[in-house]
């Protein structure tokens, strides 16, 4: 059973770029990430937004996030991330062929390119000699080249083909085809909000909020950003914080259907849905339920606009939390407080790209087998 609350906002997982991001092997938690904040800050024209409203939700992560960042655990979470990414594209393989979604998984790689040759000349830097895990990065071919001069009028620069990483045709669409999958093989999926979980004799309920208890033999919290707040009753702790992006989305019949394409110099990705064409971006650090910033939306839109990005009518909008911990890894494991209690959330950037890897693992620690790797790096005991 699935116990799902109603929310008005889709969640991060519809509102992503749907990129199978596993080039991502270096944790953000790192002293390069430190060292590059100052001029990566929204107010200096950057995609990292520190809202001063949430200073008491941004600045005690701040401070765990440097510890993190300490060579010694930098290193670790990185061999951590990279056992889960190099399983990644296998595990969506295995998913999208039992849930019959295949045709959403594209295994066609992305592009990375640039408007400026400073911006292109430390980018190509970067990438060609950071680890990119199971992803290899090449010079784009002539035909490749010719592709994206005629995507945008303003022809980029320089670029690289990434290959190894993947794309989920729509990733609103993919969330609706695996729930009718789950509901199809005799899953049952209810529309409540949990109200609580309770530990007695060394086992976890669930209390919906109309009054009804649910017992299990298994419960897994994986309630993104909120299952902080699901946890911390029964003495769990799970520094999260809501790591906000924002997007906006029209029609845009004259992008062809192909790999999504980064602006490395704007901080945004283009991508290309069968529901329309996606530009998102932005790191905002903030508490869960704080008002949207309008402002994000206006710049996804002169970026849309200076790029002449072919939309057609009006653009929606979306913003949502990503749920990220001070290591940027995941929380995924066994509960010490109760036998039948699991959790699996904290997937920060990763949620889409580690989604069935994780439900893999997962599944393993409910049946009684052991998972195929390590899991006590990802342990919330490590905070």
């Amino acid at each position: 059973m699935i116990v799902d609350a109603p929310s008005s906002t889709p969640s991060a997982s519809w509102g992503n770029a749907g990129h199978i991001a596993v080039e991502q092997v270096t944790p953000l938690a790192s002293m390069a990430t430190i060292a590059s904040l100052p001029r990566r800050l929204f107010m200096r024209g950057g995609p990292v937004g520190l809202p001063p409203r949430d200073i008491g939700s941004w600045l005690p992560f701040a401070f765990q996030l440097v510890r993190a960042s300490l060579p010694g655990r930098f290193a670790a979470g990185k061999i951590a991330l990279s056992s889960l990414l190099t399983r990644a594209i296998p595990a969506w393989r295995r998913l999208a062929a039992q849930a019959g979604v295949s045709g959403q998984i594209v295994e066609d790689g992305h592009f990375v390119v640039w408007e400026s040759l400073r911006g292109a000349r430390a980018g190509r830097a970067f990438w060609q000699h950071t680890d990119l895990g199971s992803a290899a990065v090449h010079e784009l071919t002539h035909a490749e080249v010719a592709q994206l001069a005629g995507l945008v009028p303003s022809e980029p620069v320089d670029g690289l083909r990434f290959a190894g990483t993947a794309r989920v045709r729509d990733p609103g669409m993919l969330c609706e085809q695996l729930t009718r999958a789950f509901v199809a093989a005799g899953g049952e999926y209810r529309r409540a909000r949990v109200a609580r979980l309770l530990i007695d004799k060394a086992r976890t309920r669930l209390c919906i909020e109309d009054g009804e208890r649910i017992d299990a033999a298994t419960i897994l919290v994986a309630a993104g950003v909120g299952s902080s707040r699901l946890l911390r009753p029964l003495g769990i702790r799970a520094p999260l914080i809501a790591e906000r992006g924002y997007h906006i989305q029209a029609d845009a019949p004259a992008w062809p259907d192909m790999p999504p394409v980064v602006f490395e110099d704007r901080s945004v990705i283009v991508s290309r849905f069968t529901s329309g064409l996606r530009v998102a971006g932005f790191t905002e650090f903030a508490r869960e339920h704080s008002a949207p910033d309008p402002r994000k939306w206006q710049r996804l839109r002169e970026h849309a606009t200076e790029l002449q990005l072919p939309f057609i009518g009006p653009t929606s909008t979306w913003m949502g939390a990503r749920p990220t911990l001070p290591d940027y890894l995941p929380a995924i494991g066994r509960s010490r407080h109760a036998g039948n209690l699991l959790y699996a959330f904290g997937h920060q950037h990763l949620g889409l790209t580690l989604a069935a890897i994780t439900g893999e693992l997962v599944a393993a620690l409910a049946s009684g087998e052991s998972p195929e790797l390590e899991l006590e790096p990802f342990a919330l005991e490590r905070f």
